[in-house]
């Protein structure tokens, strides 16, 4: 509703109540403008709808695909969106990623751990509400210096601002965008996926993630000893999310169905099969082992199963494991892909052990042979070593262009010696073009990095504590950050209103009226950062 419909509704709704004689309607409407979204469910719905109609833009035009960077704390995440809002002017097509890894790493009780499902499976939905805690507060924070400058506007007598700010409130863009939410292999069982992903969803999740490793053995993608589990079992789980989703009235609820079987040489278990050719007939046809011809050939405790009409003995690990066939992963991942998306997934991620285009599109366009509209979030993971990969994609392909390489060692190419050379500048131009390439060439929808911000933590704080605790100073932290942030226009200059405090003063005239104690007098230090 238009605040100045609302303002009208409320004051006809405190005449109705004399008792509330102190209430102003402005204050009240202004409230209301400052909280869009009431509850977790509100933002899931929205955001559902917001991801839903980018798909769509998506697949007429695949210039149009999505981005979004990890955040493990609600305040990184704010200040993400409202750096967006500042440099571009809108949200649009920007979200949020929750990584398992940052949960797994930051947020856990047990302290940093391996991406290895071992934090709390609550931390993850907690993460999510603080996320769209801190992205509420954006609005209410940017919508506060709308409103005061709408009531000086008012005093002043200045109609033709007044409008001009009561139209900006009326069309202010919210900082509220879609999470793309991780919940690893589903933390257990079917039922226990399903109780998770309803507490996600319920903290504002649109977009849930799952992947195809085994839930008690699961792996960060990016790391050896990945397991992972027949095509029915992962299909209960995607099952499971989408009966979250539709019991808690999010009928547009996305999930990427992640396949992990590129790195993943392993099952845990053989799957069931019916009859020749069947899904589980095709898992099992991707294990290894050896043919035999009669049970003399069987050892104590040796598996056997009917595989192509024949007797297969497969190969089993020490740790009871079943191995894959060596070369076969590609294939695999075709299947799962394909699979999932016929059976109630709606994107797909493909985790990747190199950022190379032509990969990845070899693999979607198999895949939209059967699934044309076939749509990938994919990884640009920091575990690629990015320099080197695209250096060395460069070399390769000069080298089959028949172009001189003899000044360039293909081992050595991330070295410092070679910054600042053609082959250099070239990589960092395809790297520049990565998501634009893949987004055109090989149906990705949506480009995230999973844990960027657990880096520039990292690489802020060391430049601050090399300065700061050297012979810098106190001038590391003014030269390195206060002027940066004042030069730049960085809203937590004034951390004090970034905080709230501006918003608190407001709340407190509106319920006790000159009466009122504000923090915002003349000797608060942060009116030394007005008018810069």
């Amino acid at each position: 509703m238009p605040y100045s419909q609302d303002v009208d509704q409320i004051a006809s709704l405190v005449k109705q109540n004399p008792t509330w004689n102190a209430i102003n309607p402005k204050h009240a409407a202004r409230m209301r403008a400052q909280n869009k979204f009431k509850t977790g469910l509100d933002i899931a719905k929205y955001t559902a709808k917001i991801m839903r109609e980018d798909m769509a833009a998506y697949d007429a035009d695949s210039s149009k695909y999505t981005q979004s960077l990890g955040c493990w704390h609600g305040f990184i995440g704010q200040q993400k969106l409202i750096s967006i809002k500042k440099h571009f002017g809108s949200t649009k097509r920007r979200y949020l990623y929750l990584s398992g890894w940052m949960v797994a790493a930051l947020r856990s009780e047990f302290g940093p751990l391996p991406d290895q499902s071992m934090h709390e499976k609550t931390s993850v939905p907690a993460l999510i509400e603080e996320l769209y805690t801190f992205l509420r507060q954006a609005d209410a924070w940017e919508l506060n210096h709308l409103f005061r400058d709408l009531e000086a506007a008012e005093k002043a007598g200045d109609t033709a601002k007044a409008e001009e700010l009561i139209k900006q409130i009326d069309n202010h863009e919210t900082h509220v965008v879609p999470i793309i939410a991780d919940i690893d292999a589903g933390f257990g069982n079917d039922e226990a996926t399903y109780l998770l992903a309803k507490k996600m969803i319920e903290a504002g999740a649109c977009c849930i993630q799952i992947e195809n490793q085994v839930s008690d053995e699961k792996q960060c993608g990016h790391q050896d000893g990945k397991v992972t589990v027949p095509h029915a079992d992962f299909l209960s789980k995607i099952n499971a999310v989408r009966l979250a989703f539709l019991e808690l009235g999010v009928d547009d609820g996305v999930i990427v169905a992640r396949t992990d079987s590129l790195g993943a040489g392993l099952t845990k278990q053989i799957a069931v099969t019916n009859e020749p050719g069947d899904l589980g007939d095709q898992y099992n046809s991707f294990i290894d082992g050896e043919y035999i011809e009669d049970a003399s050939q069987i050892e104590n405790g040796d598996v056997v199963i009917k595989s192509d009409g024949k007797l297969l003995k497969p190969k089993r690990l020490a740790s009871g494991l079943f191995q894959f066939k060596p070369g076969s992963g590609e294939d695999r991942v075709v299947l799962d892909c394909i699979t999932s998306l016929q059976n109630g997934a709606d994107m797909l991620w493909i985790e990747t052990e190199k950022p190379h285009v032509g990969q990845i599109a070899g693999m979607v366009n198999r895949i939209k042979e059967v699934v044309p509209d076939a749509k990938l979030v994919y990884n640009n993971s920091p575990s690629f070593n990015w320099t080197l990969n695209f250096r060395q994609q460069v070399f390769d392909a000069w080298k089959e262009e028949g172009k001189d390489v003899s000044a360039y060692d293909r081992d050595r190419l991330m070295s410092a010696d070679y910054d600042g050379t053609e082959l250099a500048e070239l990589a960092d131009e395809w790297t520049r073009n990565f998501q634009r390439d893949a987004s055109r060439e090989a149906g990705v929808f949506h480009h995230l990095i999973t844990l960027p911000t657990y880096h520039t933590a990292a690489l802020s704080t060391d430049n601050l504590a090399k300065g700061y605790f050297g012979d810098e100073g106190m001038l590391a932290y003014v030269a390195g950050v206060q002027r940066q942030e004042i030069r730049q226009g960085i809203a937590t200059v004034k951390h004090q209103d970034m905080a709230g405090s501006n918003i608190g003063d407001d709340h407190k005239e509106f319920f006790a009226g000159e009466a009122a104690l504000k923090a915002g007098g003349k000797d608060n230090t942060m009116g030394q950062f007005e008018n810069i």
